[in-house]
């Protein structure tokens, strides 16, 4: 499996299982209804876990192009990151429309336009710029330098090497995530985004693209960050 279609197919499942939780919660008539922020962040976590381990094998399991711009800062290899990145948004936008295929008549059946959204992408619990800008870097800060202790060969778990990256990011949406949803994830958010705004999906509103520079910029300076911090404590 090329690196392409290692992060693409990680991507796709990370999103699937990830706003698939999402959709389970917060649209009308599903089992999962009002089953909470516990249940989507542990779906969350292990959205990641499946989708880490599905591909670490093959192309490192970035699977966020905060971590793939991170990594090439740390080590100045900046060859294959475009690679990765297409891969990432490739399977972002997939995964995103797998969800709504799933749920398509609980779309139909529910009226909330901005719980729709929030079934692909992110938006702020209270909206200012600057604030949202710093909750995202910092959580992505503790993503890529908790990734980056964790990658270090005397912590390796062998097999399990996905679980411990997927309890980061339980973590994270747990302590950090009731600001802005956690995004973490540029692909994460701007993939199913545009898919947002391209799906026949009835009922929706705008899709927010004055929010969305947030979860890219906020992300990618939270990760070369933390790639500095690392970087002194070595």
């Amino acid at each position: 499996m090329t690196p392409f279609i290692s992060e693409m197919l990680g991507t796709c499942l990370l999103i699937l299982l990830g706003n698939g939780v999402v959709a389970n919660v917060v649209l009308n008539k599903t089992y999962g209804n009002s089953g909470g922020w516990i249940v989507i962040t542990f779906g969350w976590a292990i959205a990641v876990f499946v989708g880490v381990y599905v591909t670490a094998a093959a192309s490192g399991a970035h699977l966020n192009p905060a971590i793939s711009i991170s990594l090439a800062f740390k080590t100045g290899e900046w060859s294959m990151v475009t690679v990765y990145i297409a891969g990432q948004m490739l399977g972002a936008m997939l995964g995103s429309t797998l969800v709504w295929l799933h749920y398509r008549l609980h779309y139909n059946d529910s009226e909330d336009a901005n719980l729709k959204m929030a079934t692909f992408c992110t938006s702020p619990a209270i909206k200012n710029n600057l604030q949202n800008l710093f909750n995202e870097l910092l959580g992505t800060f503790v993503l890529v330098l908790g990734v980056l202790f964790l990658s270090q060969p005397q912590n390796t778990l062998g097999s399990l090497d996905a679980l411990p990256v997927a309890l980061l990011v339980l973590g994270i949406g747990l302590s950090l995530g009731g600001t802005t949803g956690y995004a973490i994830n540029p692909a994460r958010d701007l993939g199913p985004r545009i898919m947002h705004a391209i799906l026949p999906i009835k009922g929706k509103r705008d899709s927010n693209w004055s929010y969305s520079w947030i979860p890219i910029v906020g992300p990618i300076a939270g990760g070369l960050l933390a790639v500095l911090l690392f970087n002194i404590l070595q």
